[in-house]
């Protein structure tokens, strides 16, 4: 509902936001969009209310060093990893593929990498995705607008958005919307393995 939000002392300052804050801001949003998870499960996993998340995303509010270590700690990640700024002297970023900050997702069913930096404000975002034998990557909606763009390296796949599916083999590509429930399953007998670009408009 809109109105003045109240927000506790301990969560955020009230003077203007800083750069670094800046930083934190785009940090946040990313994490959780990779993550796809909404505002109220990071709040419930990080301890720190909806609305100051919100502010913190939109910017409008510097986190206090207290609660920037209760997000990192919801993503699974020191406080150095999650504000650390990359430096400015080279144009080219590497991802090392022992790269274990990149690896946020490995279970039975699925291990998603990130190919793409962790720590740039950007609309589009790259991953490799590895389904197990009869493995699924089931996701909830993303922001409106939202597409994603997949090419299978390995496997066969069936792809849904909605109601919508088709399946894929080695080397067939697809674009689908992924502002709907969407969702990869492994059809074949052994491992997929599925390049995915997501482009947030």
């Amino acid at each position: 509902m809109p109105g003045k939000k109240v927000v506790r002392n301990d969560e955020a300052k009230s003077e203007p936001v800083d750069p670094i804050s800046g930083q934190i801001s785009q940090r946040v949003k990313l994490m959780r969009q990779q993550r796809t998870w909404s505002l109220e499960q990071l709040a419930t996993a990080s301890g720190v209310s909806r609305s100051m998340l919100s502010q913190i995303e939109r910017n409008q509010a510097n986190p206090t060093l207290a609660v920037t270590c209760k997000i990192a700690q919801a993503f699974g990640m020191s406080l150095a990893e999650f504000v650390e700024i990359p430096a400015a002297s080279s144009s080219i970023h590497v991802i090392r593929g022992d790269d274990r900050e990149h690896l946020f997702r490995s279970d039975e069913h699925v291990e998603i990498r990130t190919l793409s930096p962790l720590n740039l404000e950007k609309d589009v975002e790259f991953y490799q995705v590895r389904l197990k034998t009869g493995g699924a990557l089931r996701s909830a909606p993303h922001f409106q607008g939202t597409r994603e763009f997949l090419t299978v390296e390995q496997g066969r796949v069936r792809v849904q958005s909605a109601n919508d599916s088709a399946e894929l083999n080695k080397g067939d590509s697809t674009t689908y919307r992924a502002d709907v429930a969407h969702t990869i399953e492994n059809l074949g007998k052994g491992e997929a393995t599925v390049f995915l670009v997501v482009i947030y408009q």
